[in-house]
C-alpha cells in the first residue's frame, strides 16, 4: 500500500487557520495568595505618619549584640556593651576598657560553662553555636529555662556578685565564646584612678532603678489595696516616652508602559492596558508582602523585641517550640506566619509524635491550626541556606502576631483616598504620551506596618525545614 494516502477532506492543522481560538488571561507564577495581607487590619494614616505613643521606658531592654567573626577571632563594637542592661550607664572609658580584655574560646558541644552553686564570676557573649540555660526545679530535675544563640550573653551579673551562680550554663553547639572574667574587669578598671568607683556607682543607680520598675522597665503605679484604715493614699502618674517612634508611609512605584497601537489594534478578547495593569499590580502587592516582612526599616523580622526571640531547641519545629512562641505571645494572639517548608517540617514533627493538627478553612482554603492558631503560609519568610542553588533547604523563621490597634497589636498603615486611586492607597496615573505613542502610567502603592507593643510579635529562629524522621516499621525486617 502507498504511503501517500489520497487526501480526502481538509485536514484538522489546516482546517485550525479558520478556527477561533480559545485564550486564557496572561498567567504568572510568582502570584501568591498573600494571606498576611488579607489577614492584617489595615489603618487609615492621614499626612503620611503615624506616631505610636508609648509609656516611658525607665530600664534599657537587653539587646543582641552584632559580633564578627572572622577565622578563629571574633570581636565587637565597644559601644554594643550598652546593649547589657547592667552595663547601660557605664561611661565611655570603662566600656573601652572592658571591651579590650575579651578573649575568644572556642567550646565543644557538652561543655558546662557555668555550674549552679558554683562562683566563676565570668561574662560570657556567644559568637557563634547555642547554650542552654538550666536549673534544678523544686522536684531536683534540671528544668531548661532559655535556650541562647548568637548575640546573646549571660554571667553578667556575676561580675559584680560574691553569690554563687543560680543556673547551670551548657553548650548543645560547638560554640564561640567571648569572655571577661572579673580579674580581667578588675586588672581593666585600675587602669586609671576612679574608674572602680565609677563602675560601682553606675552599677548601684542601675540597681536601684530597677527596684522601682515592673519587669517591662515602665516605672512602678504606686497604689494601695487592703480593708485598712486611716492608710495614706500613694500620689503618682504615668509618663510618656518622650521620643515615639514615627512611621511614614513607604512607597512601591513603577511605570507601566504600553504602545498605543497595541492598545488600539489589538485589544481582544482581553484589554492590553488592563492585562498589564493587573499582572504589575500583583507583583506590587508581593513586594507589599515582602517588605512587610523584611523591610529593615518596619519589616515584622526586623522590629521584633530581643526578648520576643526564641529559638528551636533542636531546630525542626516541634510543638513545643510553638507552645513557647504562644507563652511569648500570650494576650490574643492572631496566626502565626511561616514558610511553606517550615509548615511542612513542623506536621512532620507533629505526625512522628502522634498528634496531627487540626485544619480549619480560611479563605475556602485548608490550613492546619496549633492549639486553635492558624499556620498561615507566607514564602516571603525565606529559607536561608548555605548553598546559593539550595532555595529550599537551611533555616527560617516563624512569626505569631497579635493584631489590632484596640489590642495593641500589629497593624498595617495606608491612606485610602489618595488621587488616582485604583485601589485603597493604590494609584494609577497617565504620565503622557511620547514621541513614540507609547503612554506612561505611573503606578503607586504607600503603605507600612506598625508593631504597637513589644509583646504583640514574636519570632521562632533558627527553624530547620530539612530533617525528616525514619520510622522503625517502614525498614525492611531480616528473614
Amino acid at each position: 500500500m502507498s504511503d501517500n494516502l489520497l487526501q480526502r477532506s481538509v485536514t484538522t492543522a489546516t482546517a485550525r487557520n479558520l478556527a477561533n481560538t480559545t485564550k486564557t488571561s496572561p498567567k504568572m507564577m510568582s502570584i501568591t495568595p498573600r494571606w498576611s495581607l488579607s489577614l492584617l487590619p489595615w489603618v487609615q494614616v492621614d499626612g503620611g505618619t503615624y506616631r505610636v505613643n508609648r509609656t516611658k521606658v525607665e530600664l534599657s531592654k537587653a539587646e543582641r549584640i552584632g559580633v564578627d567573626v572572622t577565622g578563629e577571632k571574633a570581636s565587637f563594637a565597644p559601644e554594643s556593651l550598652r546593649s547589657v542592661p547592667l552595663f547601660s550607664k557605664l561611661s565611655d572609658v570603662i566600656i573601652g576598657r572592658m571591651a579590650s580584655r575579651f578573649s575568644t574560646a572556642n567550646v565543644s558541644l557538652g561543655n558546662k560553662l557555668l555550674v549552679e552553686g558554683e562562683d566563676r564570676s565570668d561574662f560570657f557573649i556567644i559568637a557563634q553555636g547555642q547554650v542552654e540555660v538550666l536549673s534544678k526545679g523544686v522536684h531536683g530535675s534540671d528544668l531548661r529555662l532559655a535556650l541562647l544563640s548568637e548575640g546573646e550573653y549571660f554571667g553578667e551579673s556575676d561580675l559584680v556578685s560574691d553569690k554563687p551562680s543560680d543556673v547551670t550554663i551548657r553548650t548543645i553547639t560547638p560554640c564561640v565564646l567571648l569572655t571577661l572574667s572579673r580579674k580581667d574587669l578588675d586588672a581593666a578598671l585600675a587602669e586609671e584612678p576612679n574608674l572602680l568607683d565609677e563602675f560601682r556607682r553606675a552599677i548601684t543607680e542601675h540597681q536601684e532603678l530597677q527596684s522601682t520598675v515592673n519587669r517591662y522597665g515602665e516605672r512602678n503605679i504606686d497604689l494601695v489595696s487592703g480593708f485598712a484604715e486611716n492608710v495614706e493614699i500613694p500620689e503618682t502618674f504615668v509618663d510618656y516616652s518622650e521620643h515615639p517612634r514615627e512611621y511614614s508611609l513607604s512607597a512601591v512605584q513603577t511605570v507601566v508602559r504600553v504602545h498605543t497601537r497595541v492598545s488600539d489594534l489589538y485589544n481582544g478578547p482581553y484589554d492590553q492596558l488592563q492585562e498589564q495593569m493587573r499582572l504589575t499590580i500583583e507583583g506590587i502587592k508581593e513586594r507589599q508582602e515582602w517588605d512587610l516582612i523584611n523591610s529593615k526599616k518596619f519589616g515584622l523580622l526586623h522590629s521584633a523585641d530581643p526578648a520576643m526571640r526564641i529559638s528551636t531547641r533542636y531546630g525542626a519545629p516541634t510543638p513545643d517550640d510553638l507552645d513557647e512562641l504562644l507563652a511569648l505571645v500570650w494576650k490574643k494572639p492572631a496566626f502565626f506566619l511561616a514558610h511553606p517548608k517550615a509548615i511542612a517540617a513542623f506536621e512532620r514533627e507533629c505526625t512522628w509524635r502522634g498528634t496531627p493538627p487540626p485544619t480549619i478553612d480560611l479563605f475556602g482554603t485548608p490550613v492546619i491550626t496549633w492549639r486553635g492558631i492558624p499556620l498561615v503560609p507566607c514564602d516571603k519568610l525565606e529559607v536561608k541556606s548555605n548553598y546559593r542553588s539550595n532555595q529550599w533547604y537551611g533555616t527560617t523563621s516563624i512569626l505569631l502576631l497579635r493584631t489590632g490597634e484596640a489590642d495593641q497589636g500589629v497593624v498595617g498603615l495606608h491612606q485610602a483616598g489618595i488621587p488616582g486611586e485604583i485601589m485603597p492607597s493604590l494609584s494609577a496615573r497617565l504620565m503622557g504620551l511620547d514621541s513614540l505613542g507609547v503612554a506612561s502610567y505611573l503606578l503607586t502603592l504607600y503603605f507600612s506596618c506598625a508593631v504597637l507593643t513589644d509583646d504583640a510579635l514574636g519570632v521562632l529562629e533558627n527553624v530547620e525545614v530539612g530533617y525528616y524522621h525514619d520510622y522503625e516499621h517502614r525498614k525492611a525486617t531480616p528473614k
